[in-house]
């Protein structure tokens, strides 16, 4: 998945940033006063964010698995 696409403003967010405004965003859309037109724009930023968090678990697996090796590698 590539993290071009993701907006800077969401890029720079640390994990629980992210977190913390898909759970705002998703409070807001479930709420019965819910803007139709406006939630179309919420939801699209809530898929970004979570592009965001799915990129930052992968690189920390690919990080976790490269120190596993390394690890590995200097026991033989």
């Amino acid at each position: 998945m590539k993290n071009e696409n993701i907006p800077a403003d969401i890029k720079s967010k640390s994990l629980k940033q992210a977190r913390d405004e898909i759970n705002e965003i998703l409070n807001k859309l479930e709420s019965k006063d819910v803007d139709l037109s406006g939630s179309l724009a919420e939801y699209q930023r809530l898929i970004m964010l979570n592009k965001h968090i799915n990129f930052l678990f992968k690189a920390k697996v690919k990080e976790i698995s490269s120190n596993k090796k390394i690890k590995k590698n200097d026991k033989k």
